[in-house]
This record gives structure tokens, sequence and C-alpha cells, in this order.
């Protein structure tokens, strides 16, 4: 295959080494496997110049992103739709759509699976036509990376550190948004702390990210939690894959969701993909099955499940059955 390498050299991990000589591990292990590769090293604010002039080169296969959460949703969103594929190095803090697809987490082991990787069709989602590949969500969230970017940090450990604080403040004086969430037939009214909405839904006993990229349907988080220990509790839950058995979540799954705020305040925020952006009263967020084409490691387990869901146009690979029977209908007020 023939790639193209775009280096975010402020972003993640990689502004903690020597980016030089890590783009020349990088295409010794490509070329050794048959692969060509080009190679664009570049600062934070070039990154997405970066990545369309390499997405525009008819004779490009892969388009490999190497940086932080940022430089990794921007590359998907350019590539969405795309025939070219995706090869994800992951260099950001949590790397969540990474570990979805079975990436491995250190830079030499994603350069090695790339060697003989294969490419699949996995979803993306949108919220008002921006697409996304981890998660949007307002709320509780929104507040926490508010408070987060206040903050000085300058390694992925400062900013998980940085992340917890932030939490702990995000609690102690949460948001209470008046929200309407359209799920399929169904409208759900209520006042919640925060609504998560996935690219697919999040898998059980790990970090929060998606078994089956491929699933064809948004995973629906709302919170209902009012008290601090609950908001405390709700977020260690998440963080440890123990949603389902929450009694301070409400989880529904559709191809399509509209959220309409109802709080009287004039400004909102909401964060998409680890972003801060601005949050207009209505948003509609949609699934895009097979949407975008990554490079997963060949013999991975997840890739394979990913694989079988897209093979078969339509079907949503996560059964209802599998999420609480409870409805977030029930909190309304």
């Amino acid at each position: 295959m023939r790639f193209a390498a775009v280096l975010n050299q402020d972003g993640g991990t990689l502004r903690a080494i020597d980016v030089e000589a890590f783009s020349e591990q990088l295409r010794q292990t490509l070329e050794a496997a048959g692969h060509s590769v080009e190679i664009d090293i570049v600062a934070g604010r070039d990154v997405a110049a970066a990545l369309e002039k390499a997405i525009a080169r008819r004779n490009i296969d892969v388009v490999l992103a190497g940086g932080g959460d940022g430089t990794i949703s921007t590359a998907a969103s350019l590539l969405m739709n795309k025939k070219k594929a995706l090869a994800i190095l992951p260099a950001g803090t949590m790397n969540l759509f990474a570990r979805g697809l079975g990436i491995p987490q250190t830079l030499g082991a994603a350069l090695q699976s790339f060697a003989d990787g294969k490419v699949i069709a996995v979803d993306m989602a949108s919220a008002n036509g921006r697409p996304f590949v981890h998660q949007f969500s307002v709320g509780m969230h929104a507040s926490m990376v508010q408070l987060r970017e206040t903050m000085d940090f300058g390694s992925r450990l400062g900013k998980m550190q940085a992340s917890v604080r932030a939490a702990w403040e995000a609690i102690k004086n949460p948001p209470a948004l008046k929200v309407s969430l359209s799920v399929g037939n169904a409208e759900i009214v209520t006042r919640t702390t925060g609504i998560g909405i996935s690219n697919n839904l999040f898998g059980e006993g790990h970090l929060p990210y998606a078994d089956n990229p491929a699933g064809g349907v948004l995973g629906i988080y709302v919170s209902v939690a009012r008290r601090r220990h609950h908001l405390a509790k709700l977020l260690l839950d998440m963080l440890r894959g123990r949603w389902r058995q929450s009694a301070h979540v409400e989880v529904h799954q559709a191809g399509r969701a509209v959220l309409k705020i109802h709080s009287p305040a004039r400004k909102f925020s909401a964060v998409v993909d680890g972003e801060l952006i601005g949050l207009k009263r209505e948003t509609t967020i949609e699934i895009h099955p097979g949407a975008l084409k990554v490079l997963v490691p060949s013999g991975n387990a997840r890739a394979k499940a990913a694989d079988a869901g897209i093979n078969r146009p339509g079907r949503i690979s996560v059964p209802r059955a599998a999420l609480p029977a409870r409805s977030a209908a029930s909190s309304a007020t």
C-alpha cells in the first residue's frame, strides 16, 4: 500500500519524542513490509492543511495521522465517505477511538500493526452535520472541559491530572439543563446534568469506547444524577465501564436523535471529540454506517467483528436486548 503520513509534532506524546528519528522508524517499518510512505512533519496549526494535501494525492491508499485526539478527529472528518483509508497513530491522552479499533497503544507497536493491517469500514456520527468519531456531549462534560482549559499542563500526565481537578470542580457545581430528546418515536423531556451521545455503544469493563465500531447505532446516555456523590459515582462507573449497572444513567440507542435545549441561558457549549464548541438550541445527531475506512491490525478480534457487521447493510450488530429496560422518560419533569 501507498501511505501518506502526517505527524503533528505538537500533539500528544509526539511532542515528547524525537519526531525525526521516529519518522525514520516509520519509514523503515512500512518499507520493510513492502509499502511506500511519504512523511510530512508539521506544527499543530498546519495539521488540517497537511491532511487535506495528503488526501488530495491520487497515488495514496492510506493516510496515516499521528497526534492527539484532535488530530485523529480532524483526519477522520476529512476522510469521511472517501476511498482512502485512515491509519491512526495513537499519541493522545486516552485514544478511545483507536482503542475501539484494537490499535496498539504504543507508537512502535502501532507501526508494526500497520505493516500487515487490513482495511475495514466503520461508522462515523455527526452533530448538525459536524462529523465525530467518539462522542458528542453537553452538561457536565462541557463544564469539565471549560474548566480544564483554564489550567496549565504540559504533558499527557499533566492533562490527566488537570482533567481530574476539573471534574471535581464541575461536580461541586453541576449544571442542570432542561432538555427534550427525541429518540426514534419517543420524546424525553427532563432536567439533566449531562447527556453523552457516542458513535456506537460503549462496551463494558473498560474505558468508554465502542467494542463494535460498525454497530450502526448511536449510544445515548442521560445522566439522572443530582447529588455530588451520585455524580462522582457515575463518573467512576463510566471510567470503569460499569454504566449498565449504574443507577445514575439511562441508556438508549438509535440511528438518529434530536436534542433541544429549553434552559433560559443564552449560551451553551458542547464537546465534540474532546473539543469545546458552541451549542445551538437544537442539535440533530446521526449515525453514518460504514462512512470511514480504517486500517486495523489484521488478526484483531474486534476488527473481525466490525468487518462482519458492515458486510450486512442496515444490520444493527448490538441487540436491543443487551440494553437496560429502564427509560429516561421515567425521569421526565
